[in-house]
């Protein structure tokens, strides 16, 4: 059955998770991580191409319903501005394709930097990728979060070109700033910028990051189950990414929203509780 939304995390794998949903050590991380999580958001391809092997081995141990959700290369999106990156393009494009029906979408993070003299630059990029796939452009110029003309004419650009706007919902870090390492961490290299409730695509994407406190985030993530359903209802197919600081409660901070969408939707298909998989006999010979 075709999931309904797509939930995730950042990663497929964490030292301590196998506490958890990966407990089992002679199945491979991600084909547990796929038995709960049908979608992941990938940083992989944002430092590096991975090898053909590779792709070829996560296609085996995932579904064929679970979707990749990759960034472009940082050489693209940063070190160049999306000019003048033909080949770093073309390559990258011709290792996603591999993954065939289990890419979800190709995501755009673009620099602080990439203001709004940049958006013909962004125009002309969106039109040059493959019709077909899902895109999603991640923006952290803040001219593009004041309601303004520049932000109407990224928006206004990003729905002619079928590309979703992704939002990023920090609000809880910032709102609940703690004095530990990790946090701290995380809020110098996390954007604090409004939160932008639209849908410019088929496919909205929210990444939302809580405290390590997870309890502190959950009045702002709430009003997201209310959201999703309502882009659902609509015929859209929204992708939901959570974070913590350091990762480690990420699937429970998941497991807290999917449940939320299932008292309110019974039935509603894109996340399976790892609490409710049988677990594998111990093999005694």
């Amino acid at each position: 059955m075709p999931s309904d939304y797509y939930i995730g995390l950042p990663q497929w794998k964490h030292p301590q998770w196998n506490q958890s949903f990966q407990a089992d050590a002679l199945r491979p991380d991600l084909t547990q991580y796929a038995a709960c999580f049908n979608s992941v958001e990938g940083n992989t391809t944002f430092y590096g191409m991975p090898a053909r092997d590779t792709l070829k081995r996560w296609c085996e141990e995932t579904p064929a319903s679970f979707r990749f959700c990759f960034k472009f290369p940082q050489t693209v999106s940063h070190g160049r501005g999306l000019q003048h990156s033909e080949a770093e393009l073309d390559t990258f494009l011709d290792l996603m394709l591999m993954l065939e029906q289990r890419l979800g979408m190709l995501c755009l993070q673009l620099p602080a930097a990439f203001g709004p003299e940049h958006l013909p630059q962004l125009g002309r990029f969106l039109l040059q990728l493959p019709a077909g796939l899902r895109y999603g452009v991640e923006v952290r110029h803040p001219a593009f979060f004041k309601g303004g003309d520049a932000e109407r004419r990224l928006n206004r650009l990003l729905m002619e070109t079928g590309a979703n706007r992704v939002c990023f919902d920090t609000r809880a870090l910032f709102g609940n700033p703690a004095s530990d390492p990790v946090t701290q961490e995380a809020m110098q290299q996390k954007p604090q910028l409004p939160v932008r409730v639209l849908a410019t695509a088929s496919a909205p994407m929210v990444r939302f990051i809580a405290p390590l406190q997870l309890e502190q985030g959950y009045r702002w993530l709430e009003p997201w189950v209310g959201q999703v359903l309502k882009w659902i209802d609509d015929g859209k197919t929204p992708f939901i990414f959570m974070h913590t600081p350091d990762n480690l409660a990420a699937p429970e901070l998941a497991r807290w929203f999917a449940q939320q969408l299932i008292q309110r939707r019974p039935g509603i298909r894109g996340f399976v509780d790892w609490s409710t998989q049988p677990r594998r006999q111990p093999e005694l010979f």
